[in-house]
């Protein structure tokens, strides 16, 4: 099959083109002929070499975990899905990851794929959206009328955070640059906080929850507008423990863990309509393709979500 590796860690020039055998399914697990998958900081951050202690994957090592396609093949022991189903995985994080034709995933992780959204919009979902989802609800608890900060909320982790927030019922501020304002008033953002003009923290106070996905001075600063007792996590760096004890504020690093079953909760909610999927940019999978994907991701400056085509 032909998949995007890296053969040891350093920058996108990294990324080839390589033909792997096609995998075999264990018990519980199933391959999946992709259709589709997409980009996350993950996946350039593993291939700088930035989280090798975390992960210490042998090469060659495919990156990506976000996966959409059909089943085509079914190990032992799977009994709820079938050759030729339409499903997407946030699959476990593996060193044989989804920038390739086919992978493998374990049959607790997967959701079938509403009849209503595109193997393209199924494959920004699992990811950022289970991300999303378990630092509201998981982590934060987000009850109705909650006040509730996400920051970066043109991001793919932000946009299903904005909206899964409101469907919860809480009053949700978010931070963006001026083009992005109306977009994200259009998802149900009660407030958006113009970074270029606006600073955050003089402009909100007593938030019961912030999700913080830029870490730095932007997580410090969060601690000034969280109320005590309040809650604050963070996917991109570690939240100061002695602040939050200063202030009674519970914060944290989340790191999602897959769960299908969560999965399958965010497949009603995008076949009632009631989640959209923002696709910013679209690359097919070649080595020029990914290259230009994750140079792209890196600049922290897209909109919804950087889809690859297989």
């Amino acid at each position: 099959m032909k998949a995007i590796v890296i053969e040891q860690y350093g920058g996108k020039e990294e990324l080839k083109l390589q033909e792997l055998d096609k995998p075999t399914p264990g018990e519980n697990q199933v391959v999946v002929k992709l259709h589709a998958t997409s980009i996350n900081p993950i996946d350039w951050k593993l291939r700088e070499g930035y989280l090798k202690e975390m992960l210490p994957f042998e090469f060659p090592i495919i990156l990506g975990w976000d996966a959409a396609g059909v089943i085509d093949q079914v190990g032992d022991g799977v009994s709820d899905f079938q050759v030729g189903d339409r499903v997407f995985a946030r699959p476990e994080t593996t060193n044989r990851g989804t920038y390739a034709e086919y992978t493998i995933v374990d049959e607790n992780l997967l959701a079938p794929i509403p009849d209503n959204i595109s193997f393209e919009e199924a494959a920004a979902v699992p990811l950022t959206a289970l991300t999303a989802y378990q630092c509201l609800f998981d982590f934060g608890n987000i009850q109705k009328g909650d006040k509730v900060l996400i920051h970066a909320g043109a991001g793919g982790v932000g946009t299903f955070a904005i909206q899964l927030a409101k469907n919860k019922g809480a009053y949700v501020s978010t931070t963006a640059s001026t083009k992005n304002i109306d977009f994200l008033l259009s998802l149900g953002a009660d407030e958006v906080i113009d970074y270029t003009k606006q600073d955050f923290e003089e402009e909100l106070k007593d938030y019961d929850f912030v999700l913080d996905a830029l870490g730095g001075d932007i997580l410090d600063k969060s601690f000034n507008v969280v109320g005590e007792g309040g809650k604050i996590a963070t996917i991109a760096g570690q939240p100061d423990q002695d602040k939050a004890k200063q202030k009674n504020i519970k914060a944290d690093f989340i790191w999602l863990v897959p769960k299908g079953e969560q999965l399958k909760e965010l497949a009603d909610l995008l076949e009632q309509g009631k989640l959209h999927v923002e696709i910013g940019h679209r690359f097919p999978l070649t080595e020029a393709g990914l290259k230009q994907a994750h140079a792209l991701s890196e600049s922290h400056h897209t909109r919804g979500k950087i889809v690859i085509n297989i």
